[in-house]
């Protein structure tokens, strides 16, 4: 409380507590060890960044054995059964928790919101750098499992139990162990971000900005905080649970103790489900922000797409028995989470066509952001349809378990995670770095990544629907799956340009770092507040503190075409 009324006060020469910015302008102070939460949320994206070449090597060795079972994979040499279940379980894990969640929430949520509700900082200047070096002792933690005699978890990154119960059955102990700490520690810290969003967003905001006047990736960010703190429970006391059957002889998930190694099931689908719409919503949020700039329209529905996004995060606590359809799960209680499940495609799609409605008459701006934007909508479309072929009982029992799942499950991420965090980067990036990234490189790396992805994933569904099960070390070991092999090819070869693509992006980054156009406050006409202030913004933000006088994404018009007419008094 002290903090958020300080935040009020008037800007002044002195930062908090009364330290000068001479004395915060020390490299640990301000690089390492900062309460400001524009450097919090670069460090939050660097988590991501050195998670995500962890997790995309993973995938690069899983497709590599599947299309060449046995052969030596360049960079690693051959790869054995129980190191491909383990690469298998951390590829999962890091992409969910370490990759998605610091990208979406922690680094754009810790940049961006404070800015788009004209705060000075988070609420919680103190409990943000908390979080942020708590995801670092979570991945430093994750990452040590590498190194243990036995090596990493490889039960899958859902580790169901019994399997995961007892070390006997997987060959990993203290392993798997680190994974449990790990992830736990990992929820900490989103917790605590989640925390301060929600607290900024809703008490920080500035003069005149009422809530229907949020940026709606404000919004998304608020609905994610509330589903995560809401979901996240179960899973860690499960985890807890977990633990102490493998150490301390209870029999929670056991059943020769007398436990149930279904309740493992239930209790991380009720956290999994909600926790992909807690990846989702953050990256719609930055697809609402990047169509109306890009389109110069207004976005359609605005109001429609809050009570959806709302309605997304209420129906998510009632689908999760859809992962389990095969588990013996009685008739009569499938049929509700069927249903469940197919309902709750509706308040995405409501999000889907205001976005495609939003184009409707638009003066399109082409921009690398706009076009990541785009193949993320695309892309996801598909995921989303396939979903709702999962959500029936009758065609799960057939598709449970295969490539169908796995590529259905991409869909859906990937154009969340991918597309979506690069949609983000390419159009934040000039406000956070003060330079403009090279549109040239920037397209071709769109093309590419968009393109190489279809060719990873469209052969999984053709594998999946021929009965192509899941987390097989060597199709090879199985004559009905031999003429699926070419597909595999086909997935793998296009997995080496996807990864090849994100050379450019790279690239990208250093050059224009380094060389790139020196970038406007304002430089793709935005409407909301994170673009009224300097491109990179000052320590405590503006210079003076905003006043919005209108709803975001309106755009006027003039001779030259529409034109931004921003939320702010100029």
């Amino acid at each position: 409380m002290e903090e958020s009324l300080r935040h009020r006060a008037p800007h002044s020469a002195l930062g908090r507590a009364g330290v000068s910015f001479a004395q915060l302008d020390t490299f640990w102070r301000k690089w390492v060890f900062s309460t400001d939460h524009k450097v919090i949320g670069l460090q939050y994206l660097g988590i991501a960044s050195v998670m995500g070449v962890v997790g995309a090597f993973a995938a690069y060795l899983m497709r590599w054995q599947l299309a060449f079972p046995g052969s030596s994979a360049p960079l690693y040499g051959v790869l054995d059964p129980p190191p491909y279940n383990a690469w298998l379980t951390m590829h999962g894990t890091i992409m969910m928790f370490f990759v998605a969640m610091p990208l979406l929430l922690g680094a754009f949520g810790n940049y961006l919101v404070p800015l788009m509700v004209g705060a000075r900082d988070m609420a919680f200047p103190r409990l943000n750098m908390v979080s942020v070096w708590t995801l670092g002792l979570a991945s430093a933690i994750f990452l040590a499992s590498f190194f243990v005699e036995e090596g990493p978890a490889a039960a899958g990154w859902t580790n169901y139990t019994p399997l995961s119960a007892d070390p006997a059955f997987t060959g990993v102990g203290v392993g798997f162990d680190l994974w449990l700490v790990a992830v736990f520690v990992d929820f900490a810290a989103v917790l605590m971000s989640g925390i301060n969003v929600l607290t900024t967003a809703l008490n920080l905001r500035a003069s005149g900005l009422t809530l229907m006047r949020l940026p709606l990736f404000v919004w998304t960010q608020i609905v994610a905080a509330v589903l995560f703190l809401f979901s996240a429970g179960p899973l860690m006391g499960a985890i807890l649970m977990l633990l102490a059957d493998r150490h301390w002889g209870t029999g929670f998930f056991l059943a020769d103790r007398g436990g149930s190694p279904l309740l493992w099931q239930h209790l991380f689908w009720f956290f999994g489900h909600p926790e992909v719409y807690v990846i989702l919503l953050p990256a719609l949020g930055i697809f609402l922000e990047v169509f109306p700039t890009f389109a110069r329209r207004p976005i359609a529905a605005y109001g429609t797409i809050v009570a959806a996004l709302w309605a997304s995060a209420a129906l998510s606590f009632v689908v999760w028995a859809h992962h389990m359809f095969v588990s013996g799960m009685s008739v009569q209680l499938a049929l509700p989470f069927s249903i469940t499940t197919i309902i709750i495609s509706v308040p995405f799609a409501i999000v889907l066509f205001a976005l495609i409605a939003t184009l409707r008459g638009a003066e399109l701006q082409s921009a690398t952001p706009f076009w990541f934007a785009l193949s993320a909508v695309a892309t996801f479309l598909l995921g989303g349809v396939t979903g709702i072929f999962l959500g029936s009982p009758a065609v799960d029992m057939y598709l449970h378990d295969t490539y169908f799942v796995v590529a259905h499950f991409h869909y859906t991420l990937f154009p969340s995670v991918v597309l979506g965090g690069f949609a983000g980067i390419y159009y934040w990036f000039p406000k956070m770095t003060g330079r403009l990234l090279g549109e040239r490189l920037g397209q071709w790396h769109c093309g590419l990544t968009f393109v190489a992805f279809q060719f990873v994933f469209l052969p999984l569904f053709v594998a999946g629907v021929a009965g192509h099960m899941r987390r097989v070390y060597d199709p090879s070991y199985y004559a009905f799956l031999e003429p699926l092999l070419p597909l595999h090819r086909v997935a793998t070869g296009a997995t080496l340009v996807l990864l090849a693509a994100q050379i450019l992006f790279l690239v990208n980054v250093v050059w224009s770092l380094w060389r790139g156009r020196v970038a406007a406050s304002n430089p793709w006409g935005g409407t909301t507040l994170e673009w009224a202030t300097t491109s990179p913004p000052p320590h405590e933000n503006f210079a003076v503190a905003p006043v919005v006088v209108r709803e975001p994404y309106l755009y006027a018009r003039a001779a030259a075409g529409r034109v931004p007419n921003p939320q702010w008094s100029s």
